[in-house]
């Protein structure tokens, strides 16, 4: 399985005003794991930048002035993602300003080169209704340190994207996962027991009366916050 993390950024926050990609990042993962092999070019707009814009990345047209255009890295760009998942926060903004530029040079929306796109934005918003839902706000939640971003970047929110979302789906806090072989030079992979090993009876922790209220009473904030769909209420008490 051979992901991409993709982030862009851009001249301002509609391209259907004419609005253009300065910066795009794509970071590998293949099998959950980080391949570092990564794209990453800055990309003159022909245009002014919105001072808004420019306050949240902090690029400016001057650096950009010598950068190429986007027509130069159309071919390049398309031959990294082609065939992987994409996986972006907000896909419809990457995703709306990457065909933008694409339908400029005549050429077929990026969903026909690449393996299906990937929203973690509403991914999180499943996972966590009615709560903050944005990069900062789970780097927080799942203990991905972010402390380093001062401003918006399109190839370190790829990277902190990529652990974000291991985090999401595996509940791990680091992307960083042991492989180090036993004395044998087996070792276990993916959380396999090595072959031949013993395991020890596994024990069984129940519930008590009081956790399992908690529990109904915390399925029942959910319940209410996303009204009505909890999907983790049985049927019969979720109508």
């Amino acid at each position: 399985m051979r992901q991409i993390f993709l982030d862009t950024e851009t001249t301002g926050l509609e391209h259907k005003l004419g609005h253009r990609i300065i910066e795009v990042a794509c970071v590998e993962m293949t099998n959950r794991r980080l391949t570092n092999r990564h794209f990453h070019r800055y990309v003159n707009p022909e245009r002014e930048i919105d001072e808004g814009a420019q306050a949240v990345h902090g690029i400016s047209r001057d650096f950009l002035a010598d950068k190429p255009r986007f027509a130069a890295i159309a071919a390049e760009f398309l031959d990294f993602v082609r065939g992987a998942e994409l996986v972006i926060h907000n896909a419809a903004f990457d995703i709306g300003f990457l065909n933008a530029e694409l339908a400029r040079l005549d050429m077929a929306p990026i969903e026909t080169v690449c393996h299906g796109v990937r929203d973690t934005l509403r991914m999180a918003k499943e996972l966590h209704p009615g709560k903050k839902n944005n990069l900062n706000a789970l780097c927080d939640r799942y203990g991905v340190d972010n402390s380093h971003r001062t401003l918006h970047g399109a190839l370190l929110d790829a990277e902190i994207l990529a652990e974000v979302y291991v985090a999401m789906t595996r509940g791990q806090e680091s992307l960083i996962m042991d492989l180090g072989d036993d004395e044998g030079g087996q070792g276990a992979i993916g959380g396999q027991a090595l072959a031949g090993a013993q395991r020890k009876p596994l024990r069984v922790q129940r519930a008590s009366d009081e956790e399992i209220g908690a529990h109904g009473q915390q399925l029942a904030a959910i319940q209410k916050e996303s009204k009505g769909k909890c999907l983790w209420l049985p049927s019969e008490a979720a109508s």
